[in-house]
């Protein structure tokens, strides 16, 4: 595990003590969004002959501070939806993403489509917790988990009604899957030790999932011809975050980026 990785999940697990303390793994079950009807991220990723997107609502990153001064979840999600997205991820995490699970809770009221918890989910709490802000799927990252903490987690997730998006960094997270429980899996396309981006090496690394998993390539990309690509090898998804941040408004880009999509891979694979 990276530095970074091991940082954030240290203070995640101190924030995590503290919210515990504050509300009961049983006092989620109040909640409005506990009770609300669940959205399949699964099905929503895997409905189009194109690559889904899940365009992603983030303020900021450790690596490029504030991305998007003029932050307005719910307005970014609305946007989102209207400009065709398949689904949507919310950073919760607060310290390092500047995220927060009333932006998931505020979202999951306005919008349609599924609604991505993106965390770093060490803890089946998060996961009850996840469902009482309105999520419909968490993301499960491999590199953080231990021993039986990776299994735990998913059958919490199946638990709680949640789809499990369980993302990769390299081969050696891949090989510690057990494909009878894991049917999303998501590669992240940066490279833990010198943060270098390479869609092909995630390509590779998702093409080894068995047959009916659902393929989400994540990090990195921006162009209708990196969608081009995805949707020529199979790939059914793109998590798209920083990219969509950075425009003026984030819906257009969406749209416009599947148009771009299409043309790309009429002339190039048609």
């Amino acid at each position: 595990m990276s530095n970074i990785l091991e940082k954030i999940t240290e203070q995640t697990a101190e924030d995590l003590a503290k919210r515990k303390r504050e509300l009961s793994f049983a006092d989620f079950n109040s909640f409005e969004g506990f009770e609300k009807d669940r959205v399949s991220f699964k099905k929503a990723l895997n409905g189009n002959e194109a690559v889904s997107i899940i365009a992603e609502v983030k303020k900021a990153s450790p690596s490029k501070g504030i991305i998007r001064p003029d932050f307005d979840p719910v307005d970014i999600a609305l946007r989102y939806e209207e400009g065709g997205a398949s689904a949507i991820s919310v950073l919760t995490d607060e310290p390092f993403f500047k995220g927060d699970l009333q932006y998931l809770e505020a979202i999951s009221k306005r919008v349609q489509l599924p609604l991505l918890r993106k965390d770093f989910i060490i803890d089946p709490y998060q996961i009850k917790e996840a469902r009482a802000f309105g999520a419909d799927a968490v993301l499960i990252i491999v590199a953080i988990t231990e021993g039986k903490q990776l299994e735990e987690l998913i059958h919490a997730s199946n638990e709680f009604g949640l789809d499990a998006l369980v993302e990769c960094y390299d081969q050696d997270d891949l090989d510690r899957l057990d494909f009878d429980l894991v049917n999303i899996l998501g590669v992240n396309n940066r490279d833990l030790k010198n943060f270098e981006v390479d869609v092909h090496r995630g390509i590779s690394i998702l093409k080894q999932a068995p047959e009916g998993t659902v393929l989400v390539s994540e990090s990195g990309l921006s162009s209708g011809k990196d969608l081009a690509l995805l949707q020529k090898e199979g790939i059914h998804s793109a998590l798209i975050g920083e990219y969509f941040m950075r425009q003026k408004d984030p819906g257009h880009a969406v749209k416009k980026l599947i148009e771009q999509t299409e043309e790309e891979f009429e002339k190039q694979y048609s």
